[in-house]
């Protein structure tokens, strides 16, 4: 499984509950742009569309030694997921809070997939104490290494 590109910040924004594997509808050239490595996640959200799923805001660069079969790098692509998968996902982002946001892109015996994560935004507060959290298992990890150094 090669990784192309992944959403860190999606873990510091939300609390993650679900994630599901999608494929994507894709063009040539975007395929060998995300080869590449040529891919931001940022900014993606996923919204669901007629009984379908899709994901926006999600750039892949245009392919350099492309031509004009070289498509907008921030259209709208398609995901796909079985109809259980949908309906489940269109029950739980009606409630409020949810949101679906793509969370790492990968190849996966030669096709492009994408991460998807049922995500609740964190508050402020939220953020803060998992910072607080990260840093309290650094300090604690960096005093158990120097209690059990080995002595010379």
């Amino acid at each position: 499984m090669k990784t192309v590109a992944t959403n860190r910040k999606a873990y510091h924004d939300y609390f993650i509950e679900e994630t599901y594997e999608t494929g994507m509808v894709l063009t040539g050239t975007e395929v060998k742009s995300l080869r590449a490595g040529r891919a931001n996640l940022v900014d993606g959200f996923g919204r669901i569309k007629n009984g379908e799923v899709f994901i926006n805001n999600l750039h892949i660069s245009p392919y350099e030694q492309g031509n004009i079969a070289n498509v907008e790098p921030l259209r709208e692509r398609k995901l796909l997921l079985n109809k259980t998968e949908i309906n489940r996902l269109a029950g739980k982002v009606k409630e409020k809070g949810y949101t679906l946001i793509p969370l790492k892109i990968y190849f996966k015996h030669g096709f492009a997939k994408l991460e998807l994560g049922l995500g609740k935004g964190k508050a402020q507060y939220d953020k803060r104490h998992t910072i607080a959290e990260k840093e309290a298992k650094r300090d604690m990890a960096r005093a158990f290494k120097e209690k059990h150094k080995p002595k010379r």
